[in-house]
């Protein structure tokens, strides 16, 4: 049986849990009733954001949890329904305690992006896409 092409869960290794949780509340993300002290979920659409302390999710990896590298070779991107969107969304993530990786610049592809940081520097990328169809749950089509 082949492994089905969908992402269920990304799960982020924090420095402090309650930090991350705090926030992902200030930026208005629905957390589930499942979170714990230990874990917490968010619900997005189509899919689910865990924060968990770096070291433990390192261990249940199986990997080392150190060194870590500034970068770690994943970004994460939100798709937006305008270029406003953009501007409004990076605002909100920096005054929610987030840092701003890099302003909203126009793209070679014809849409807007810029790009914040958690407070565990993981980057996001806040995006407007006018190829990329966003649906009523908030889903993008990628042809």
């Amino acid at each position: 049986m082949p492994i089905p092409a969908r992402l269920s869960i990304v799960t982020l290794g924090v420095d402090d849990v309650a930090r991350s949780v705090a926030f992902y509340d200030a930026l208005g993300w629905p957390r589930c009733d499942s979170s714990t002290e230990e874990i917490a979920w968010f619900r997005l659409a189509g899919s689910y954001l865990g924060v968990f302390a770096h070291g433990s999710l390192a261990a249940d990896a199986q990997l080392p949890a150190e060194p870590r590298a500034p970068f770690g070779g994943i970004t994460m991107a939100i798709n937006v329904e305008t270029e406003q969107g953009v501007l409004d969304g990076l605002d909100a993530a920096v005054a929610a305690g987030g840092s701003l990786l890099k302003a909203a610049e126009r793209a070679d592809w014809g849409g807007l992006s810029g790009y914040f940081a958690d407070p565990d520097a993981h980057p996001w990328e806040i995006a407007w896409n006018p190829f990329f169809p966003i649906d009523d749950q908030g889903d993008i089509e990628i042809t």
